[in-house]
């Protein structure tokens, strides 16, 4: 048949106008073309010439810049320009199918206006991204030709008498709508914009956003087809692959969805709560201030969600009516018919699903940004309250720190995901619904029966579900207990090595982690419940239905319906499981406002003022801090930078200093509390003189410290004043110069203050002490020297640059409370409050500080200075003292005047300063801070070793691969660790793998046997039976169909228990061996690897393989077996369908390889920028005090913003990321159902088996992005596996010895005789030796002394009595046997050491003293009382059984120590072995254990190392170590005999 554009029909001619133009159809039709060939010509060549030019435009994301009013509108109403456009197509090939010849113009023009319609908006996109406005009357002009034709063919329609009951006029009608609209849209930008009949067209501007080329998050500003497709993404996940996304890379977030920004909403709506509720005590609701601020968001995502989930009813429906099959209409084609036609369908249902899985995707995406935005909001909104807490709220515990990180870490987080369900609450109900009534209109009486089943088992899953979270719980709680007992072993490990007892402790913590298995396999158990109940109810729900409809409906199920319905009930599994989950966030999500309501309506301080009552405010500045909530109405300046409350500070008035006016602060008859109504200070009268050195001093506990936050306005006052005086800057002749300073510089006013707990920031030690000021290198190296820090600094790895606090370095308790006076020092304030400074000092370092910092660097400055202490020989210093007793102040006044008006307690201080001198005298060779550094060096003498082994990993990594350039990092980064895997699996034991695999495979082959036998059983042939012999045969399909389901939903039990099981499986032997490993490494293990990385591998990693793994394996085996089952169905189905596999398997593939790379680096961003967020609100609330006495709360917010804001910008694009992938994978999914269905209409397969091919197809959209996800979090969970596997191949101690236990005598060593014969001594065999060629003899019962300056090696040569370290050369022989033979656990449970850091373990006294529980009590009580600890134990509740805390800090040092002599005298060995054992410890108790060593001991050999030469005078033979080989060796008196001896040069050095 020739092809004519008005077609050729026999007896017709098509070209004739005899009854008019007009009324030809053929010519209205041509006449139709006119507008879109117009369209074409004209913006071709416009295009091509713009494409050429693109360079030229403004500096600014430009194709980003959408700035045409009704922009989103023209594209919604473009592409239902394009859909019409394809129904219109359509509906004129399936009437040309029915006409003789071809008619081209029944589509022709059709065709044509869908390129049209696609060029418009091409073209529009690239003139408002060039901001040429006038090109647009091209467009303007083609609307209206458009409309014009189109109106002309709806009239000769309507003429020829044709109405709605036919599609193609219906089709011009919805056509001429659009170009109208279309038409409206284009005048109104005309109306706006005036760029042409106008005479001053309007100039714009970019949105200040798209200016910032440091905005990277571009979603609110591109067009509706990359928002909807997240287009604008693929720069940054493709460019992933080649190189790491870093913060850098991601940038900021635009101006509306920052912190600040939602923060002011929600605050806004929050006061208006507050004023609208008349009872003051009643809080505002935070649930309306939340819908006020965040509502009209959450609006948009329910509608969306409910358009997705609507159409996501059009795919069953359209598998009914496509397996259906019917036949065709005639040439004017009634509505119905052309959707009986099933390409038509099949073309339908691919639309719907794309539109579907757009609009959910759509949904997802504004839920979370408004979650994401919601926290924002609440982080500020809470750091806002902390900062304004009142102290006493802090220190009566009414708000602890942990409470402040609840709130920040779990409360908000709550909200966020109850936020991002929540449209699930309301739009699932209407599934549910929807989905019945639709069953029920396909299957009659008997879809009842199945929802029933469904609706029955629904509560039962919320059960599950509530039984999860409380096993989860308890889970958490031994798992806290554990690694508790474990940080104890790691940390006292060397001792527990040291007397062989790493056994006993490993055991305890074996038996937390059995409860803590016992937990985990209740969890397995309720988590495999869950997703059996997942799987199994549809398959319950399908049976159920399907066998009630053969034996109750007199009609046959038809594939069409059958099909239909299974897809439904699919539909709804998915909102039924979800619904429980649902309803668990809502509850928690109104405890968590319950909670938040409370935190802000508690305690604040009072009103800022009180810093200055005499503060005159210019009027201004008044008006603009009406109180401290109110924020300075424009809050986005034009620059972008922010104000939070109170940004600027109030200004002070400025005079001049007058001769009277002496007074710094001033305090009249001050009574202050901490909250309870009693008044800590009473009757408090003091005046702080300016410019001078005031001292506070009294008992402890007598108010010193309170009465100088009460001076701060931290404590409530209940009467009385505080003044504070104008004071001008130092010098008067500079006053104009500081009046205009004080507006500059905020701390002008500011107090430094310097807590008596030191509190540091997480920053590095630069960054500490100039706490904001402006960096001076003079002033800083003033400081650093009067706080002699530069020899701690140069310990540190990178110097002053080096991050110290909680997640840096810990610093000693002396070193942390010199930074904090440093940056009392260092700050410009003409105020300075030292609250005991020198507590943790000893007496050089003291006396430095009190004379370079105190006296020289605060006094030369004039600075008004405020100290606390206890050191009475510094009272000579002070200008003014203020004593203090019992919370009021006993006298005030000089020295002198105290002197001559109270001389008792003037004696009373001279008599106190006498003791205190007496202790100096207690010679020191080294002191408490020299100590202190000795420590920081060996911290950093084992980092730097463990840096070089620190990067096992990546060195790992490289050698596979040395030629590093980009392709190799690219596939080494986009590999799945399937090695790891293996060794996971390896883990939980290969009959729990096989049974795994063989219950998966199997459950899958008997869902798809099940689907099969359906689509057989709707399909068998009723033709030449009776009624009857129909109703047998089709009642005989059910036995098998009963079976079938049957075995199914039991297969579902086993593969999910397996799943479960096989994780704790792997999960108990990974930390049994890891455990095993770690604690029989050698010591030098823990000397490299720093504790907290080991920790790690007990706390976050094991957690993971724990919990997390078994789930992401379970989920990626099901969605990737489903999907495998789909395309073998469909397959089978219709072979053709494996022809279009091709190209989408590739497709997959680098969707996949691409997501998995980028999703695991912003993963990686997500979870690094959040830690620091938490931190920075922990370590806020802990130095409240000193924030808020420095007036530092501006900056602090600032910074908080900041952290917030790039955690945020993070995980929004994370989010983004998944909804990028899950958008790709949902039109590959319906790509997938289109071929499938296409394919099935060309073979015309028998109908049953079209829709179990359709059925499978429509399942496949659901589950591909599961396999990428779980692909992607496995990957990220297996380096947990990597991580410990890595530790697992740590050499071990060799415990066995070449003697067998049964040749060692039972009471060995009996005479504690010691022969060191040529030892050689070396920690690693690839480190040097620390002791060479040392020989020695020790007779039985000696006592001898070893020492030597620091590093000689005297330690090492302790280590070695108990072959702690390689002794590669020479030996050690005790009572005639050589140690090196002997077992481990032997040699080390017969000798007794004393450590330098006493060392106890969590639990009762008697399990320090003696774990193993082979003494009696009588024998504890004996070694306790040569202790002289006895009578502080027997006071004890308990006695022998008494609590012993965490590390012993129920004990002091000293009383620690003598427990540790307790437990070597237990030990009944006679080789006793002190390493420096009374270095931190005081006089008295180095005494006592001088003489117990002396007597107790007498008869056993005593070996001491010792750090005070004093301590081993007394000693039969001392030895002298240099440099690792031994240089001397003689008893004490002859040693000194000697003048030029090393030994005497020590003991006369160190005196």
């Amino acid at each position: 048949m020739a092809l004519s554009f008005c077609g050729n029909d026999r007896g017709s001619n098509a070209y004739s106008v005899d009854k008019g133009v007009l009324d030809n159809g053929c010519f209205v039709d041509a006449l139709n073309l006119v507008p879109h060939v117009f369209l074409l010509f004209i913006t071709f060549p416009i295009l091509f010439i713009g494409w050429g030019s693109q360079s030229s435009k403004v500096q600014i994301h430009h194709n980003t810049w959408l700035h045409f009013p009704g922009h989103s509108l023209r594209w919604i109403l473009t592409f239902t320009l394009l859909f019409v456009h394809v129904c219109e197509i359509a509906e004129g090939i399936v009437s040309n199918t029915q006409m003789e010849s071809n008619h081209l113009h029944l589509f022709m023009p059709a065709l044509m206006g869908f390129i049209a319609a696609t060029t418009s908006v091409v073209y529009y996109h690239n003139i408002e991204t060039a901001n040429f406005p006038k090109l647009l009357l091209a467009l303007f002009i083609y609307w209206i030709l458009a409309f014009i034709t189109k109106m002309i063919k709806l009239w000769k329609f309507a003429d020829a008498s044709l109405g709605v009951q036919h599609l193609r006029f219906c089709i011009t009608a919805l056509l001429v709508v659009l170009y109208g609209l279309l038409m409206a849209v284009e005048i109104n930008v005309i109306r706006v914009r005036k760029y042409v009949f106008f005479a001053n067209p309007q100039k714009v501007k970019p949105a200040e956003d798209l200016q910032d080329l440091g905005v990277r998050f571009l979603q609110p500003f591109v067009n509706l087809l990359s928002k909807s497709t997240y287009w604008w993404m693929n720069p940054l996940i493709i460019g992933a692959h080649k190189r790491p996304i870093e913060l850098k890379k991601i940038g900021k977030l635009p101006i509306a969805m920052r912190a600040l920004t939602n923060y002011m909403r929600l605050k806004d709506s929050y006061e208006e709560q507050r004023q609208k509720t008349e009872d003051p005590d009643k809080s505002p609701s935070i649930w309306k201030s939340m819908y006020r601020a965040f509502g009209g968001s959450i609006l948009l995502s329910s509608t969306l969600r409910y358009m997705a989930d609507l159409l996501g009813f059009a795919g069953p429906l359209c598998i009914s009516g496509i397996t259906a099959n019917m036949t065709f209409g005639v040439y004017f084609m009634s509505s119905t018919e052309l959707l009986q036609n099933t390409s038509v369908l099949a073309v339908l249902l691919f639309l719907a699903l794309v539109l579907q899985r757009t609009f959910l995707q759509a949904s997802y995406y504004v839920t979370i940004e408004t979650g994401i935005n919601l926290r924002g909001a609440l982080l500020a909104m809470i750091y806002n309250k902390i900062l304004r807490l009142s102290t006493s709220n802090m220190s009566m515990g009414e708000m602890t720190l942990s409470q402040i990180n609840n709130l920040v870490a779990i409360e908000t987080n709550q909200l966020m995901w109850f936020l991002f369900l929540c449209p699930n609450l309301w739009a699932m109900p209407v599934q549910i619904i929807m989905g019945v009534i639709l069953l029920y209109y396909l299957l009659g009486d008997s879809a009842l029966i199945g929802a029933g089943v469904i609706l029955l088992l629904a509560p039962v899953q919320y059960l599950i579900a509530t039984k999860l979270a409380d096993t989860q719980k308890s889970t958490l709680d031994y798992s806290t207990d554990r690694l508790k007992k474990t940080t104890e072993i790691l940390k006292g490990i060397k001792l527990l090595k040291l007397y062989a007892w790493e056994n006993i402790f490993c055991d305890r913590v074996e038996e937390t982690r059995g409860k803590e298995l016992t937990s985990l396999k209740t969890f397995a158990l309720y988590t495999s419940m869950s997703i059996f109940m997942n799987a199994a109810i549809p398959i319950a729900a399908v049976l159920a239905t399907f066998v009630t409809h053969a034996y109750i409906e007199e009609v046959r199920l038809s594939p069409a319906k059958a099909f239909a319905s299974l897809a439904l009930f699919h539909i709804l599994v998915t909102p039924l499981f979800l619904l429980s989950t649902v309803v668990r966030f809502a509850v928690k999500a109104l405890v968590s406002v319950q909670k938040l309501s409370e935190f802000l309506q508690s305690d604040e301080l009072g009103d800022d003022s009180w810093r200055n009552t005499e503060m005159s405010m210019s009027l201004e500045v008044g008006k603009k801090y009406k109180h401290h909530g109110d924020v300075s109405t424009k809050t986005i300046n034009r620059k972008g930078r922010y104000r939070m409350d109170n940004y600027e500070q109030p200004m002070r008035r400025q005079l001049r200093p007058t001769e009277t006016e002496d007074v710094a602060v001033q305090v009249n008859d001050g009574f202050f509390t901490w909250g309870s109504n009693l008044s800590t200070l009473s009757d408090i009268n003091i005046r702080i003189p300016t410019g001078q050195l005031t001292m506070i001093v009294g008992q402890v506990g007598c108010g010193k410290s309170s009465l100088l936050l009460a001076m701060l306005g931290e404590m409530q006052t209940i009467s009385g004043k505080v003044y504070w005086s104008n004071e001008s800057g130092p010098t008067v002749s500079f006053f104009f110069l500081f009046l205009i300073l004080s507006w500059l510089s905020k701390n002008r006013y500011s107090v430094a203050y310097a807590a008596q707990k030191s509190w540091l920031l997480n920053a590095t030690v630069e960054e500490n002490i100039t706490f904001g000021s402006p960096f001076n290198k003079q002033r800083y190296k003033a400081v650093i020297d009067a706080c002699s820090l530069q020899p701690d600094i140069d310990l540190l790895p990178f110097g002053d640059q080096t991050e110290i606090g909680e997640r840096g370095i810990n610093l000693s308790g002396g070193q942390r409370q010199r930074i904090c006076v440093a940056r009392a020092l260092y700050q410009n304030t003409n105020i300075v409050f030292l609250d005991d400074p020198f507590s943790a000092l000893d007496i050089h370092l003291s006396d430095h500080l009190m004379q370079e910092g105190i006296l020289k660097f605060l006094q030369d400055d004039k600075r008004t200075v405020v100290l606390v202490t206890h050191k009475l020989q510094y009272l000579i210093h002070a200008d003014w003292i203020i004593a203090m007793k019992d919370g009021s102040v006993l006298r005030e006044g000089t020295l002198k005047d105290i002197q001559t008006h109270d001389v008792e307690l003037y004696e009373h201080w001279k008599t106190l300063m006498n003791r205190q001198d007496q202790e100096l005298e207690k010679t020191e060779m080294e002191s408490q801070t020299t100590l202190e550094r000795k420590t920081l060096r060996r911290a950093f003498y084992s980092r730097e070793a463990k840096s070089q082994t620190d990067d096992e990993d990546e060195e790992e990594e490289v050698e596979e691969d040395d030629d590093d350039n980009m392709s190799t990092t690219t596939s080494r980064r986009s590999k799945i660790p399937w090695k790891m895997c293996c060794r996971y699996l390896s883990s939980g034991g290969f009959l729990m793998v096989f049974l795994m695999v063989l219950s998966k495979l199997a459950k899958h082959s008997v869902m798809v046997a099940i689907d099969y036998w359906l689509a057989a059983w709707t399909s068998s042939n009723p033709h030449n039976q009776s009624l009857n012999d129909d109703t047998q045969i089709h009642r005989s399909y059910v036995p098998v169909f009963i079976i079938l389901c049957g075995a199914a939903i039991a297969l579902c039990l086993i593969t999910s228990l397996t799943v479960e099981f096989l994780g704790v499986a792997a999960a108990t032997n990974l930390h049994h061996n890891l455990l095993n490993k770690i604690i029989h490494a050698p010591i030098r293990f823990f000397d490299v690897t720093p504790l907290g990385q080991i920790l790690n591998r007990f706390s976050a990693d094991t957690n993971i393989i724990d919990q997390h793994i078994p789930q992401t394996l379970e989920s990626l085996t099901r969605s990737t077996l489903l999907c495998l089952s789909a395309i073998g169905v469909i397959a089978f189905v219709t072979p053709a369908f494996l022809i279009a596999l091709v190209p989408l398997t590739v497709a997959f593939y680098f969707i996949q390889k691409y997501f998995r790379v980028a999703s695991k680096d912003l993963q990686d961003l997500d979870d690094s920028t959040q830690l620091p967020l938490l931190c920075y609100f922990s370590e806020t609330a802990e130095g409240l005090t000193t924030i808020r006495a420095f007036r530092h709360e501006a900056r602090f917010k600032q910074r908080m913003l900041e952290l917030t804001d790039t955690n945020n910008t993070a995980y929004l694009f994370l989010s983004a990321a998944n909804r990028w992938l899950e958008v790709r994978t949902d039109y590959l999914g319906a790509v997938i159902v289109l071929t499938a269905a296409v394919a099935a209409i060309w073979t015309s397969s028998q109908s049953g088996l079209v829709g179990l091919g359709l059925t499978y197809a429509l399942t496949v959209t659901n589950y591909l992005n599961w396999v990428v996800r779980n692909l992607s979090d496995l990957e990220v969970q297996m380096a947990a596996v990597k991580k410990v596997n890595s530790f697992l191949s740590t050499e071990s101690e060799n415990y066995e010895g070449s003697m067998d236990v049964s040749q060692v005598p039972k009471d060995w060593p009996q005479h504690g005789e010691i022969k060191i014969q040529d030892l050689c001594v070396r920690y690693d065999t690839m480190l040097k030796p620390v002791l060479k060629h040392i020989n020695a003899y020790i007779n039985p019962g000696q006592k001898v002394g070893i020492c030597g300056r620091t590093g000689s090696g005297k330690s090492s040569l302790s280590l070695a009595f108990f072959n702690m370290v390689d002794v590669f050369e020479g030996k050690i022989v005790i009572d005639g046997i050589d140690i090196c033979k002997l077992p481990l656990q032997t040699l080390r449970s017969r000798l007794s050491i004393i450590l330098q850091d006493p060392v106890l373990f969590s639990g009762s006294i008697r399990l320090n003293l003696d774990p193993e529980c082979t003494c009696t009590d009588d024998r504890l009580w004996e070694a306790l009382e040569i202790a002289q600890l006895k009578n502080m134990v027997k006071a004890l509740p308990g006695g022998l059984d008494a609590v012993v805390t965490e590390g012993g800090e129920n004990f002091s040092v000293g009383q620690r120590q003598l427990f540790c002599l307790a437990r070597a005298f237990v030990r009944k060995s006679s080789i006793l072995i002190m390493d420096e054992a009374t270095a931190s410890i005081d006089m008295a108790t180095e005494n006592i254990l001088q003489k117990v060593v002396m007597t107790a001991f007498a008869d056993r050999t005593v070996v001491t190392i010792a750090h005070l030469v004093s301590s081993i005078l007394e000693a039969e033979q001392v030895l002298v170590f240099e440099s690792g080989t031994l240089v001397e060796s003689d008893s004490a008196p002859n040693l000194l005999a000697q003048e030029d001896s090393l030994f005497s040069i020590l003991v006369r050095t160190h005196k």
